[in-house]
This record gives C-alpha cells, structure tokens and sequence, in this order.
C-alpha cells in the first residue's frame, strides 16, 4: 500500500454525537474507553489530530499502562506515538498543554478542499490573540525547517500526496483521532481502514455528529463495512470495530 492504514478511533454518545449540543468537549469515554483507546495508540506509529479539535481539549492523549509502554519498547518505538495535527492554517496557541508533553510533535499543513470547507467555520472563527499565537509561515517546500514547537513538517495538497509523504517518512500505521472536518475529510476519499468505535451511555442531542451534516461520503465508503470485533467495556460502554470493504 502507498499511503499508511488509517483507523478512526472516537468515543461517541447513543446517538452519535461527539459534543453536547452546545458545543466544546465532551469528555465521554470512561475507564473503558481508556483501555481501547491506549490499545490503538500503542499499535500507531503516529495519530492525526485536527486543529480544531486540538483547541478544544488542548492535548493529546498518551499511552499510560506499563505494559503497553513496554510493547513498544521490545519492538524499538519511541513511548509515544509521534503526534500530528492536521491543519489548514498551522496557527495553534502557544500555550496548549499540547507543547509541554512528552511527546513528538509533527505538523501537516493540508489544503484539501473537503476538509477545508468542513473546518472552515470552526478553524477560521477560533484563531487565537495574535499575542498568543505561534506565527507559523506558509507550506514549505518538502525538506523546508519544521515550525517552532515541531519536530517535523509536511505539506500537501491532497490526501494522496500527503499521506505518500508519511508512509515515506516510516509511518505507516495511523490513529485518527478526529474531529468530525478530518473524519469527514477521509471518508469522503475512502481512505478509512477502520472504524474503532466507543459507544458511550449517554444522549447528547444537538447537531455534533462525529461526521457533521456536511459531509459527502465516497460511494465505496457508505456500506459493506465488516465487523471484526465488539466487546464490552467497563462503565456500560461498548467498543465495535468495522474494517473498510
């Protein structure tokens, strides 16, 4: 395959939703969640976190358990899977939690025009002070400096181009941590290989979907996905895997 495996993982609400009906983060996944969760990012090589999504928690997550820390240390990877938010801008407050990790950090700069208009609303409306902001320059060209606060940097104008560029770079399995404009983004070229789903006791109503009403799915990502897993969790929750046809 040209492009990493790609796996959605989310934890969403009875009826589908990743936010309250008024908006900002949720928070639903429990202990159960946590578990599955620390699983898939202890089988990535690195996750995919959009902007937005990162604005509103204000970090990524990390792999606690000792043991999986230990799995990925027999096999030679770094504690963490290297961390990449996927941005149309590359504007991120400079004081996030995120920057203070113990982690990697990388930077896709992606002009998709699906994702664009998905995020458009949301990623154009939530700059933060120009005092706060790390003032990052336009796409650079493949091999150009990474941008403060990153160790690493691509850019792309499709999806094609840049998920080439990270199977390239010896990333080739990735987690797909959302929000609803970069889950949309990729289904609607059909490049999900999988669907990690955590379905949460709780009815949130409102109109965040984890794909958003404005999504336009690919054909060939609209049915036929198969389930390869459903197991109970801790805490009433529910995980259910389905892999792309």
């Amino acid at each position: 395959m040209s492009r990493p495996e790609l796996r959605l993982v989310l934890a969403i609400s009875l009826d589908g939703r990743l936010a309250p009906a008024e908006g900002g983060a949720a928070q639903l996944g429990g202990a159960g969640d946590r578990q599955v969760l620390e699983e898939a990012l202890a089988w990535a090589d690195a996750v995919l976190l959009g902007a937005q999504t990162l604005r509103l928690h204000g970090s990524s997550c990390l792999i606690h358990r000792p043991e999986l820390l230990a799995q990925r240390s027999a096999a030679g990877l770094a504690p963490q899977p290297l961390a990449i938010v996927v941005s149309r801008s590359g504007l991120l407050p400079a004081t996030l939690p995120f920057f203070q990790q113990p982690l990697q950090r990388g930077l896709l700069l992606l002009d998709v025009p699906a994702f664009v208009a998905a995020a458009t609303s949301l990623d154009g409306a939530l700059q933060p002070e120009p005092s706060r902001q790390r003032s990052l320059p336009s796409p650079p060209s493949e091999g150009g400096p990474p941008s403060p606060g990153f160790a690493r940097q691509w850019a792309g104008p499709d999806w094609n181009s840049a998920l080439a560029q990270l199977k390239a770079a010896g990333l080739g399995r990735l987690v797909v941590l959302g929000g609803a404009s970069l889950a949309s983004s990729l289904l609607a070229e059909n490049l999900l290989d999988e669907l990690q789903l955590t379905l949460c006791p709780r009815l949130l109503g409102g109109p965040h979907s984890w794909l958003g009403a404005a999504a336009r799915l690919d054909l060939a990502s609209q049915s036929g996905w198969r389930l390869v897993e459903q197991r109970p969790l801790l805490g009433e929750e529910l995980l259910v895997r389905y892999r792309r046809p």
